[in-house]
């Protein structure tokens, strides 16, 4: 399939686990895709990978907390791509994640945490919208978590943000033709997930699954491309749960 050719995507966080997995499957169908992060060893490696299976991407340095940092992530994207159609707002302190009570967590970190976790998609948001509006048409997917419906802190907190953000910005900017969605996962098997969670949480989350396995990267893939696709031109406001089933609304 070649559901993006002739587009250009931005996927924050790209540098490893899901946000790479994004960037590289967005790529392989035939997006532009400039791959956001602060890391830009790791962020240059994906780049390459992108690049040596025949796709096309550059690396942006950003944080995603900075109004300044994320325009000039978005004038990048238009200098070499010619304009920004897709917008993953996939970056979050996770992996390194510091675990805490909400009523005892230092308020430096808090405030840290949630302009990342949380307004990061805002101000990203904010930085290519006008680009969307020219082209006349986008569509951006935020990074939620079933964390938002879970006891799990400010990290909960922050996902419950995200999906209220989803909610809201679908309707300020579906006059622009532009659609924003959200993807909960469940517990994926990542590098991060290994170092904020003990093992014998995940497993006690697995085993409450009905479907018994910790997902994937791969897992979301398919969820994120239809989200950002023409298959979903009259889908927006939603968040969408991939998550083996631990999380069911009715």
């Amino acid at each position: 399939m070649a559901r993006f050719t002739g587009r250009s995507a931005i996927v924050t966080g790209a540098a490893q686990g899901i946000g790479a997995a994004y960037a590289q499957a967005l790529a392989a169908e035939g997006a532009n895709v400039v791959v956001a992060d602060k890391n830009a060893e790791s962020g240059a490696a994906v780049v390459e990978k992108i690049v040596a299976d025949g796709g096309t991407a550059v690396f942006g340095q950003v944080d995603v907390s900075d109004p300044d940092s994320a325009t000039a992530l978005a004038d990048l994207a238009v200098a070499e791509f010619g304009g920004i159609d897709h917008l993953v707002n996939n970056a979050a302190i996770y992996g390194e994640m510091k675990l805490n009570l909400l009523l005892t967590v230092p308020w430096d970190y808090y405030r840290k945490f949630m302009s990342v976790n949380m307004d990061g998609a805002l101000v990203m948001t904010r930085a290519v919208w006008p680009h969307m509006s020219k082209r006349g048409s986008g569509s951006i997917v935020n990074q939620s978590s079933t964390a938002a419906w879970l006891y799990s802190s400010f990290y909960g907190l922050a996902k419950v943000g995200v999906n209220g953000l989803t909610q809201q910005l679908a309707f300020e900017l579906g006059g622009s033709n532009i659609r924003v969605n959200a993807i909960a996962p469940g517990p994926i098997d990542t590098d991060a997930t290994k170092a904020v969670t003990p093992e014998v949480i995940v497993d006690d989350i697995v085993k409450r699954l009905p479907l018994k396995r910790m997902g994937t990267p791969q897992d979301l893939v398919g969820a994120c491309l239809y989200l950002l696709s023409d298959e979903a031109s009259w889908v927006t406001g939603q968040i969408f749960n991939v998550d083996g089933g631990q999380i069911v609304r009715s």
